[in-house]
Formats: structure tokens, sequence, C-alpha cells
């Protein structure tokens, strides 16, 4: 088995090529065939928190094909099923998708869309599932095109850029927040945003507790400040819909959005998510992601590349998204 593992904490992850099976544990039996290479899996290799137990193979990703299940009670699955995974704790709690071989539970294992490819659905990977599940939060709290603009933070990173392809897929008119508008404006584009803004205007200090209407509902993945001034730009009745804290787990803000204009502030947790939404999220993300989009923003590396290219995605140098083949 080949894998990266974190052998404790404070120790720097290496990649072995004939790992101990015997670390795994789990009910279903799989081999990995691609995963995910994500920002919460760049903290985890540099140390940075995310880890909570060792040692541990990190990657909280994983697509792979189903080589025993006769330890699990759930009758779902069969030797042969490809399956999918994200969150649940792997790559965190248990150990990951970062390796050619993987024992999981059950419980949040999803069924392979058939239209679906392993790259792609690795392409997708967590950061696409919680963009969908941002979406959902945004319909289901009756948000449509109508309404008035969506607004898209960190719209260049992997969840942002997917964020930014669904929402313009379901006709929104959609503006991407970026870091780096020159290099990234044309690519937000091809994705579907009507407008590109740089990210200083929402991010450099929080602004008065209630600002100009700008936007009927958004999408966020920085947090902080940000998000403080997201709040205070959404328009009557609104949602945010927040996942990420790329800027900081503070939120400078007060709770006037909420009560004079309504403003919802959705939160998204892609690790905890029940398997009936689970389901929900990837049968949409197989009809409506544009697969040519997909293969667009998406870079191939193999699982011995994953080390050097975790410092990269930390330090803001990684656009879209990006697949580890583990054979190679």
């Amino acid at each position: 088995m080949r894998a990266i593992l974190i052998e404790s904490e404070g120790a720097a992850p290496r990649l072995l090529e004939d790992a101990e099976e015997s670390l795994l544990t789990g009910d279903i039996g799989l081999d990995v065939l691609v995963s995910g290479l994500n920002f919460k899996d760049g903290m985890a290799l540099a140390g940075k928190g995310i880890a909570r137990t060792h040692p541990l193979i990190p990657g909280i990703d994983l697509v792979g094909r189903v080589t025993d299940a006769a330890g699990s009670a759930d009758e779902r699955f069969s030797a042969g099923d490809l399956v999918v995974l994200n969150g649940d704790g792997i790559g965190e709690s248990v150990h990951g998708g970062f390796a050619t071989r993987a024992r999981v539970r059950p419980d949040a294992l999803v069924r392979l869309p058939a239209t679906l490819s392993p790259d792609r659905a690795a392409a997708i990977g967590t950061a696409g599932f919680t963009a969908m599940l941002a979406v959902l939060a945004l319909e289901d709290a009756g948000i449509t095109p109508d309404a008035g603009d969506v607004l898209v933070t960190g719209a260049s990173g992997g969840a942002g850029s997917i964020a930014v392809a669904l929402l313009a897929g379901r006709g929104f008119r959609v503006l991407a927040s970026t870091g780096r508008t020159e290099e990234n404006g044309e690519y937000l584009r091809e994705l579907g945003a009507a407008e590109v803004l740089d990210r200083r205007e929402l991010s450099e200090q929080p602004g008065r507790p209630l600002q100009s209407q700008r936007f009927a509902a958004a999408i966020d993945g920085v947090g902080s400040t940000t998000l403080a001034n997201v709040l205070a730009q959404t328009s009557w009745g609104g949602t945010v819909a927040a996942y990420g804290m790329a800027q900081g787990p503070d939120l400078p803000a007060t709770v006037l959005p909420f009560i004079l204009r309504g403003v919802t502030l959705a939160g998204i947790n892609s690790v905890q998510c029940p398997l009936p939404l689970r389901e929900r999220a990837w049968d949409a993300l197989a009809r409506e992601l544009d697969p040519e989009l997909l293969d667009g923003m998406t870079t191939a590396i193999g699982l011995s590349e994953v080390i050097d290219h975790a410092e990269r995605i930390l330090a803001g140098q990684v656009r879209g998204r990006t697949i580890v083949e583990v054979d190679r």
C-alpha cells in the first residue's frame, strides 16, 4: 500500500511505498482510485491543527471501488461498486484518501453517480460538494435569479470556482471576488461570472454595520472582515451561506443586518452532512455541473507530488481543483 503518513504531531509527512495496511480500520474496504487536494489537506500536511490523531493518512476526499463490504451491516454496497466519500472525519480523525487502500464506515458513503467518472468526481471533491451545499442553502431560502446579484468570495479557489459555475448555470448573475483580478479575471468570466471584484473592496476593514444593499445573496469562503462587510451589504431578506474562514474565524459584525434587514447567515458543514443531503448534493452536481468547465479548472498530480503541492495551495498559488492519482 502506497500512502502519505503523518506519523506524529509535528512530524513531517512522508510518502511510504510499503505502508502497513493493518493501520486501516472501518467496515468497508476500498481500492482508492483517485483523491483530491484541498486547502484543509494542505493545513494537515503543514501541521496546522487539522490532524486530530496520529499516525494519520491525510486526504479528506476519495473515490474508490469497494473490495470488501462483509464487515458492514449496510447492504447498500457490494464488491465492485464505485463510491465517493467527502469529509466524515477522513483525513482528520481517521485515515483518509492519500493512499492506494482505505477502510471506511458506510454512513457517509455515496454511490458514484453513473454520469460521473472517478476523476471528475474527485475534481468535484469536498470543494464542489461544499459549493453545492451552499447553492442548495440559497435554494432552500427561496433565493431565485430574479432576486438580484449573488456574490461569491474566494472565487478562484476550488469551492469558489465551482460555486461560480453552479450559480451561473442556474441563471444567477454572479459577482466573483478574488485577490488576483488580473490573473484570474478571464478564468472567472469563463466560469460564468458577470463581474470580477477585487477582494480588497470587502476585506481591508469593517465598514458600517449597515451599508448600501448590493447582493441578494452570497456564498462566502473567507470569513472575518470580508464576511462582516458582505452581511452589511446584503439586501433585505437575503441569505449568506458561509463555508470557510480563509481570512479568519472572527466576525467583526453586529446583529443589525439580521434584525433590520432580515438577513440569514447559513453555516455550511460538509464534514458532518447527513446522508440524504449528501445524496441530494451529489445528484445535483451530476446533473448541473458542466463537465467541460470542470475539466478546465482541474489539474492532476501524483501522490508523490502532494507534499510539495500542499505548500502551494496554502500560499494561494493553486487555482481551481487538484486531483491526486494515487497510483503514481
